[in-house]
């Protein structure tokens, strides 16, 4: 029978939740994600996705993305420089060999580094269990050997998943996933083990969807992520909530793009009494340590705790 919802979380209303505090007694933990990608030129086809929307091989969509290595990285590790702001890294592990230049420049700022698969041109769909498997246990020994640092956050390459996926970076000890964006504060996961977050990543931010999908202008997207960070400021006093902007050098650091960028940064910065300026890491390990229980208590005391695990425990009749 089909599943009429995949079972990851249990639904959780925003009202009257028990109360966040952040480090410090912050309102809201903010982080900031690029998105450090290698998109192959002519990658392997996958029967559910093609890579290239234009086409295989596309050297236009390729440039446009090269520039971000090239040159975007650069511009936006300066520009985060200026207001003492570190990255979460969401790292195509690929990189490590194409470009270990960018990598070395994000260890000596000691950014955080969070899996976004091995290319953003390999997808999840069709894996087996093993394979899989592979892609993980690469991903965690490859960055351990080349950075020193355990990678705990997951973004799956290109969003795409398997019904395994979120079951399988529980077991190898990942402590959140991006990957779902059902809320404005961290949640707990129905994982067969483990303790995984749902960590907020502020999709709707994301610079992807608003340059792209949205065709805002630099200016509108810097208004945008002003109104998003104050109104969640405003709810963080009753409990802590979480901002994350998703990035990608190719787009936010075009030289025409970069400035009311800026004034963004500059407008939340200006909040440090309130903000705390974290990690995905940092942001989730507190929260486990602290609030999973609160949470986990919480559903069940409002009777909206529904058992089981993903893709498991809830079917249509």
């Amino acid at each position: 029978m089909p599943f009429a919802d995949p079972n990851l979380y249990d639904y959780w209303p925003y009202e009257d939740r028990p109360k966040i505090v952040w480090p410090g007694g912050k309102k809201l933990a903010f982080w900031i994600a690029p998105n450090i990608e290698y998109y192959e030129f002519q990658p392997p086809a996958n029967a559910q996705r093609q890579p290239w929307p234009r086409g295989n091989p596309d050297i236009i969509g390729f440039s446009q993305r090269d520039y971000g290595n090239r040159v975007g990285h650069l511009r936006l590790m300066e520009l985060l420089d200026k207001y003492n702001l570190r990255g979460s890294v969401s790292l195509n592990i690929a990189l490590l060999d194409h470009h270990p230049e960018i990598i070395e420049d994000c260890v000596k700022r000691n950014w955080e580094f969070f899996s976004h698969g091995i290319y953003n041109t390999r997808y999840s769909y069709g894996m087996t269990e093993a394979e899989e498997r592979a892609v993980l246990e690469d991903c965690i020994s490859s960055v351990e050997k080349q950075t020193g640092q355990r990678i705990r956050g997951y973004l799956a390459p290109a969003l795409t998943h398997t019904e395994d996926t979120i079951d399988l970076i529980a077991e190898y000890d990942f402590w959140y996933s991006c990957d779902l964006f059902q809320d404005d504060q961290p949640q707990p996961l129905k994982t067969k083990t483990g303790k995984l977050v749902s960590l907020p990543y502020s999709l709707e931010v994301n610079d992807v969807i608003t340059y792209g999908s949205l065709s805002q202008s630099a200016s509108r997207y810097a208004d945008v992520l002003k109104r998003h960070f104050d109104q969640l400021l405003e709810e963080g006093e009753k409990s802590g909530t979480v901002m994350c902007i998703p990035l990608h050098a190719y787009l936010v650091s075009q030289p025409h793009r970069i400035r009311p960028f800026e004034e963004a940064l500059k407008h939340i910065t200006a909040h440090s009494d309130d903000v705390w300026f974290a990690t995905g890491a940092e942001i989730a390990g507190y929260y486990r340590d602290n609030y999973w229980d609160q949470t986990v208590a919480d559903i069940e005391r409002r009777g909206l705790s529904t058992g089981g695990t993903g893709f498991s425990g809830q079917v249509t009749a």
